[in-house]
């Protein structure tokens, strides 16, 4: 269990590590130069974390689904994912209609009412994701 603890930690420090470097690289900092270094982080991060779960906490990936609390247990994982997925996309949309918006409105101020209506929508997917992860919660 050491070896894991101390294979996860060097494994972290590592992507730390390449993040700097990457950054420091360069004198001449840009957003294609970022992209890339949130990039590698990301995909070596995300790998990284989900091998440290499942290697430090076995139980974590045996699913037995013969068992009512196994089976009620995954249903709790649903609703949360339902929930946190619908919010994070309702977050992306938000951003990307309200960014939009504002330089629409900044235009032509009349279309105030229009916009907020896009937004408005927007929120709507994180509502959805709600009322789902209630319905899965309700068949528990």
């Amino acid at each position: 269990m050491n070896f894991i603890m101390v294979s996860t930690i060097i494994l972290v420090l590592m992507t730390i590590g390449a993040g700097v470097y990457f950054l420091d690289k360069g004198t001449d900092t840009n957003k294609k130069k970022l992209k890339k270094v949130l990039r590698f982080n990301l995909y070596a991060f995300i790998p990284l974390l989900v091998s440290a779960i499942i290697l430090l906490v076995p139980n974590f990936s045996r699913a037995e689904i013969a068992s009512p609390q196994a089976a009620s247990g995954l249903g709790f994982i649903a609703a949360a994912l339902s929930t946190g997925l619908a919010t994070i996309g309702a977050g992306y949309a938000v951003g990307v209609v309200g960014s939009s918006a504002l330089g629409a409105i900044s235009e032509e101020p009349q279309i105030l009412g229009k916009t907020l209506i896009f937004v408005g929508l927007a929120e709507g997917i994180a509502i959805y994701g709600l009322i789902v992860s209630i319905l899965i919660l309700g068949r528990l």
